[in-house]
């Protein structure tokens, strides 16, 4: 058995013995990582060319570790199936052994259902039609999808082998044994040797990129094309293809592939300067950023087509484990109409259908000029003329497409633009060079391929390196100049308009990357308000290090309190800054009466840049919002904190508050934590109570403050779900009137409920042979239960009855799944189902079932 650490939070395990290789592990570009170090390389087996590779894939117990997803297994699963040849027919690798997906239930069920979307999109012409598609063309587009799944549309499942792993030992396969030793720790056992795996990332530790990009001083145009990367999925040396846009100062994104962030700090561009996306599909290598662009401080907008939109919603939800709907909280959703211009504030753009497996739109971009459009053509991803003639059938009862569809993506493929960027992937779903050899667009850019360019193809079209900006129209104004002007006046509104052009007319200069502007026990002598780019505030002795975006005044609290610096501010990519002397700012704020309010905004930041809630991704604007509207709380000792009359979020700032339901503590909060995730998130009342365990001061931040923070949304969304999780482990199934939802026919249902589940669990322990009769008891207990519910909703017309009614219909579903396995007299089903039961009982009749209770209260119900 051998064990090599391939990257950070990436590890590979190999048992030659068995044919095990085990991927443990799979952030995004785990199988660049892997191509790197080797472990992934070119072979010959009866005359058919293949790669080598993993064959199964340990998942991290969790789906995002310090900020970055830590299972994204669809590019590894199609290495297996594709590049190693385990899914093609007549492929000597093709033995009729699946990949193997290894982990706990959640995450290996969100990860199933990820690859499934990944691979199909949209699986239905319901599904098509429900994205304001008309029938009959639904049917065309299933019957294109069709073509590329080989009439042939099969579940995750019927793919790849999952193995279950949680308290018991599991056997994998040939006496390989994994054993759960830990949180994220697993051990691999075979003929007397072990090896142990620990996914878990160390405070501050970051999955990194498998290529270096090289930084880069941006220039903002009026109207240009930054090329962000050119590769694909498998080029270790680039990023894949993907393209930035300024436009009027603004900075748009075409796709988010693996390790955006990265390539936009190379850029000298921050997260918090991102205006919008547009999205063409939702394969990974235009995917995987969007896990990151959730977890920025601003709804980013998101430019799509309804039909592209509702696929990537359906992969990301899934990966995420998060209800579709969630999608609108994390994104500004502005939809686009295919083949028409769609205009984004002067910037116009027309989304046209491109076929391929999942939901795709290429996209032409054009802005108004003096001698006319200036146009941009980007193409991801496209098909070959080849594979698209082999569509071609007169039959409309078969997989594939029409002549005259052929002939119009021809049309469209060939328009002529001023720059088009063109896949040139090959195979079966990907363009050629050699198809745009007549193309008379002014310029070319081949993409999308791993490949060196052949001589041929390097007479169709040129390539771009990393950082290449191609201007279509020059930029005349200073977009710097706008940007500073914006973030003065927002944080001095009631400053005289002179004052605000005094400190503007102070010099912006471009900065280099790795450039300390303020060292920790020195007085700044100037103040950094920096306009773009990406810098840090260091502090190792105390172990903190947070990003600091557009927006930050770097050196302002040292400045107006003559004090040394309690940080050191450094820059990671170049940085532009308006710089401003601090004896002259110093006289500015004292001119406009702000040297009180600079210092209680400066520690109101602070306070919250030392927070886990608040402290990553969150920047110097939004903390400054949030800063001028904090209040301040103070709670006895023993006393119980109202939290029900409270429409807030509480963050303690000393003492100690515990959690608790019934008798049993769930969590003991120390400053910085905080209480009223359930308001944040919807708006409700908690289930837990809250007591100060000594005498505590807490700020009360308005949740409207926070709404539209991704980032702080999604922690709540994560502690909610911790402290669900660790609720459930302890819960008793006990009713107590703190579940009530006041409506007494279905209090006592649910106690019934409770009643029957006790003695369903007692039967599973004791492997009773009562616990079959009582199951079927049980389930229909429920069933009638779901019935009245359902119908009091329609009665009263509850907003969210189609959510609780899919609910109703998923759990009845595992219910008699379980039932199902449980018939066979297998008795080892019974600890899932004990804490399927749980879960359920947590989850949906404590958490779901009592937002309707007010509802119903208001309505008259008793």
């Amino acid at each position: 058995m051998e064990k090599i650490k391939v990257a950070t939070g990436i590890y590979w395990i190999e048992i030659p013995e068995v044919d095990m290789r085990i991927l443990c592990g799979c952030p995004a570009d785990s199988v660049k990582h892997m191509m790197k170090r080797g472990l992934i390389s070119s072979r010959e087996k009866n005359g058919v060319w293949y790669e080598t590779g993993p064959n199964a894939i340990l998942l991290s117990d969790v789906s995002a570790q310090n900020g970055s997803f830590a299972n994204l297994a669809e590019f590894p699963v199609l290495q297996m199936f594709y590049r190693q040849g385990m899914l093609l027919p007549n492929h000597p690798n093709n033995t009729g052994r699946k990949p193997m997906l290894i982990g706990i239930a959640d995450q290996a069920r969100a990860q199933s259902e990820y690859i499934f979307r990944g691979n199909y999109g949209l699986v239905s012409v319901e599904e098509i039609m429900a994205a304001g598609v008309s029938e009959s063309e639904a049917v065309d587009m299933m019957r294109l999808k069709n073509w590329f799944a080989f009439d042939d549309i099969r579940p995750t499942e019927d793919l790849i082998d999952t193995r279950i792993v949680d308290k018991e030992d599991v056997t994998l396969r040939d006496g390989v044994i994994v054993h759960r030793a830990g949180f994220n720790n697993y051990e691999f056992i075979y003929n007397g040797e072990s090896e142990r795996v620990d996914l878990n990332l160390a405070p501050g530790e970051r999955y990194e990129a498998p290529y270096m990009m090289g930084l880069h001083s941006i220039n903002r145009e009026y109207f240009s094309v930054i090329h962000s990367g050119d590769g694909d999925g498998w080029d270790i040396n680039r990023p894949c293809m993907s393209s930035v846009i300024t436009f009027q100062g603004r900075v748009y994104l075409i796709d988010a592939g693996p390790n955006v962030l990265d390539s936009l700090t190379c850029l000298g561009i921050g997260v918090s300067e991102i205006e919008g996306i547009f999205h063409t599909h939702a394969h990974d290598d235009h995917f995987a950023g969007l896990t990151s662009l959730v977890r920025s401080d601003h709804r980013i907008k998101y430019y799509a087509t309804p039909l592209v939109r509702a696929s990537v919603v359906k992969k990301l939800s899934a990966l995420m484990s998060i209800e579709e709907k969630s999608f609108d909280r994390y994104f500004d959703v502005r939809d686009l109409e295919f083949d028409k211009w769609n205009n984004v504030n002067g910037l116009e753009v027309m989304p046209l259908f491109s076929p391929h497996p999942v939901e795709t739109s290429v996209m032409v971009f054009r802005a108004l000029w003096r001698d006319g459009y200036r146009t941009y053509a980007h193409w991801a991803d496209t098909v070959a003329f080849d594979v698209l003639g082999r569509m071609v059938t007169d039959d409309p009862n078969k997989s594939g497409v029409s002549k005259e569809f052929q002939d119009k993506v021809k049309e469209l493929y060939l328009m002529k633009t001023n720059l088009k960027k063109i896949d040139i992937g090959g195979g079966l779903i990907h363009g050629r060079a050699e198809d745009f050899i007549n193309d008379e667009s002014d310029k070319i850019i081949l993409s999308h391929t791993a490949l060196e360019l052949t001589d041929a193809q390097k007479e169709i079209g040129a390539n771009a390196v990393f950082g290449m900006t191609d201007v279509l129209i020059p930029g005349r104004q200073n977009y710097c100049a706008q940007c500073a002007q914006d973030f003065l006046g927002d944080y001095f509104p009631e400053s005289p308009r002179h004052d605000i052009e005094m400190l503007l007319n102070c010099p912006i200069e471009t900065i280099n990357a790795g450039s300390i502007l303020v060292k920790k026990g020195e007085i700044a002598d100037r103040i950094y308000l920096i306009l773009s780019g990406v810098a840090e505030m260091l502090d190792s002795e105390n172990g903190t290090r947070n990003q600091v975006s557009a927006g930050a005044m770097v050196g302002e609290l040292s400045c107006v309190m003559k004090e040394p610096s309690n940080a050191t501010y450094r820059t990671v990519s170049y940085v532009k800054a308006l710089i401003m002397p601090s004896d002259f700012y110093m006289e500015f704020a004292r001119r406009n009466g702000y040297i009180d309010e600079i210092r209680r905004l400066h520690y109101n930041r602070q306070f919250l840049k030392n927070t886990w809630l608040f402290g990553e991704m969150v920047s110097y604007p939004t903390h400054n919002r949030i800063a001028r509207g904090m209040e301040t709380v103070i709670c006895a000792k023993g006393e119980e904190l109202p939290i029900k009359n409270w429409p807030g979020l509480y963050i303690l700032t000393s003492g100690e508050v515990y959690l608790y339901s019934g008798r049993r503590i769930i969590e003991r909060l120390r400053p910085g934590g905080f209480v009223g995730a359930e308001f944040a998130l919807f708006g409700e009342q908690s289930v837990f109570k809250a007591r100060a365990a000594t005498d505590a001061s807490m700020i009360k931040i308005d949740v409207s403050l926070v709404e539209n923070i991704p980032i702080v949304y999604w922690k709540l969304q994560e502690t909610y779900e911790r402290r669900v999780k660790t609720f459930s482990a302890r819960f008793d199934l006990e009713w107590r009137s703190e579940y009530k939802v006041n409506v007494v026919e279905l209090d006592e249902q649910h106690r019934a409920m409770f009643v029957k589940a006790n003695e369903l669990l007692a039967a599973a322990d004791e492997k009773n042979a009562s616990f079959l009769p009582l199951l079927d008891s049980f389930i229909e207990l429920v069933r009638s239960h779901f019935e009245r519910e359902e119908a009091l909703m329609s009665q009263y017309e509850y907003p969210d009855f189609d959510k609780q009614k899919g609910e109703h219909d998923r759990l009845m579903a595992e219910l008699l799944e379980f039932k199902k396995r449980l018939s066979t007299g297998d008795w080892a089903e019974a600890a899932e189902f004990m804490d399927f039961i749980k879960n359920w009982f947590v989850s949906h009749t404590l958490l779901e079932d009592r937002k309707y209770g007010p509802f119903f209260e208001a309505a008259g119900l008793r």
